[in-house]
């Protein structure tokens, strides 16, 4: 079962699954005439945030939860994130948990290791710096301390920077490629110096797919491609991708100040599993 089906990651790991043989409910806050992912799945519209709704009783225990949904991004700075998503989250899952749920998978960010620089690795310190990291933090270190009361297999796969189709369109990739497709001439941008970890959400969903098909393998993952690309060689690439002339103006914008200038991800303890060249080939 996977929440936030129809969201920007959801619908691509639906289709992943879909296309390794497994029997998927994709759980959404409405139903789609038209689903956004690839191949058949069981619909279920579900408001997870709904405290009067009893989810157990609509979706019951499946064999594996894979709980993507998470509202308001990319707003990382919105204290929704700990007033609302934070408790929203901790309820419904202890539900899930208490009915009996064996196995979950829920993603994290890299925003849980707050302003440091460099290499990240899954045992490095979370310093959480916003209200985005600091509650998915929080509800980390929930649901470890409940798999101590509660027979259930955790898996949490911290989520760097993903692209491809479905992104949200404030995002950088997808406010370049409207700047394309109208004919702008020139593209406002920060200095573009800035080293972050990048990965195609195909190439992600491939990953979670993987975990998933992982029961033993338990714990904190980083899902990312563990190699650091500047903002400005991405939209290069992107502007030659699409053969595209425009003017760059570099610096006009500042340098977001709720993320370090230089990080990126290891990626070790995913690609231990089955090998990162199989699951990104497969992608």
């Amino acid at each position: 079962m996977v929440t936030g089906a129809s969201g920007f990651v959801g619908r691509h790991v639906v289709t992943a699954l879909i296309a390794r043989g497994h029997d998927v409910t994709a759980v959404s806050r409405a139903l789609r005439e038209t689903a956004p992912w690839t191949g058949s799945a069981r619909q279920i519209a579900l408001d997870l945030h709904d405290p009067s709704i009893d989810p157990v009783s609509l979706i019951g225990t499946p064999d594996l939860l894979i709980h993507l949904a998470w509202p308001g991004l990319p707003n990382y700075r919105g204290l929704f994130h700990i007033d609302r998503n934070l408790p929203d989250d901790c309820r419904f899952l202890r539900r899930m948990v208490d009915a009996g749920l064996p196995r979950l998978l829920v993603t994290g960010t890299c925003f849980e290791y707050g302003m440091q620089d460099g290499a990240l690795a899954e045992d490095s310190p979370t310093l959480p710096d916003n209200p985005y990291g600091v509650a998915k933090n929080t509800l980390r270190l929930y649901l470890q301390s409940l798999c101590s009361e509660q027979a259930f297999s955790l898996q949490w796969a911290r989520l760097f920077y993903l692209h491809g189709p479905g992104q949200n369109p404030n995002s950088l990739l997808a406010q370049l490629d409207a700047a394309i497709d109208r004919g702008d001439e020139v593209f406002p941008m920060s200095g573009g110096e800035q080293l972050r970890d990048y990965l195609p959400v195909a190439d992600a969903a491939a990953l979670l797919v993987r975990l998933a098909e992982s029961p033993n393998a338990q714990g904190v993952f980083n899902c990312c491609s563990g190699a650091p690309v500047s903002v400005r060689r991405l939209v290069e690439q992107r502007l030659r991708e699409r053969g595209a002339s425009m003017q760059l103006e570099l610096g006009r914008y500042a340098y977001p100040d709720y993320e370090p200038f230089a990080f990126w991800g290891v990626r070790k303890r995913l690609d231990d599993l089955h090998g990162s060249s199989a699951i990104l080939h497969e992608a």
